[in-house]
């Protein structure tokens, strides 16, 4: 089972999406191992950001990401991280395609309503930058039986 790290950006908060891209999630037999929100500081959003942080836009992404509170939230399953980039859609929501969260949400590349790690290595990185060890669970979901095949939860 793989790790993944979501955040749900100051966009969805305000726009009253929050509860209804979690559902997305769970509906794809995601497990919430981790859920909290925040205030993102100035030194975490670099940190997050930091492949960002020399371009033009950046300290605008800074201040959308800074003033307003997002919510983290770590899921787990088999290919998360690549489930979690599907379900997320492409980074350009006007390009992301229909019935991702990105396409049917969003119109904008850096008020795009939600991150999802991009590979296995950031989402281990961006999970521990957001949670805590005792913020995350480890327990069983009685419905993963339905939504994965026995050889698939070795």
């Amino acid at each position: 089972m793989e790790r993944t790290l979501i955040l749900f950006k100051p966009d969805v908060l305000q726009r009253g999406l929050l509860g209804e891209i979690i559902t997305r999630f769970e509906k794809k037999g995601l497990k919430i191992v981790g859920l909290k929100m925040l205030r993102m500081g100035p030194a975490v959003a670099k940190e997050h950001y930091a492949h960002l942080a020399a371009k033009p836009f950046y300290p605008g992404l800074e201040h959308f990401m800074t003033h307003h509170p997002v919510v983290a939230m770590a899921v787990e399953g088999v290919e998360a991280v690549e489930v979690g980039r599907k379900l997320a859609g492409a980074t350009n929501a006007r390009k992301a395609e229909a019935g991702t969260i990105r396409g049917d949400f969003s119109n904008s590349t850096s008020r795009n309503v939600i991150h999802a790690s991009d590979s296995l290595e950031t989402a281990q990185k961006e999970v521990a930058r957001f949670f805590r060890g005792e913020e995350l669970f480890d327990y069983g979901m009685a419905l993963h039986e339905y939504f994965y095949a026995e050889d698939e939860l070795k």
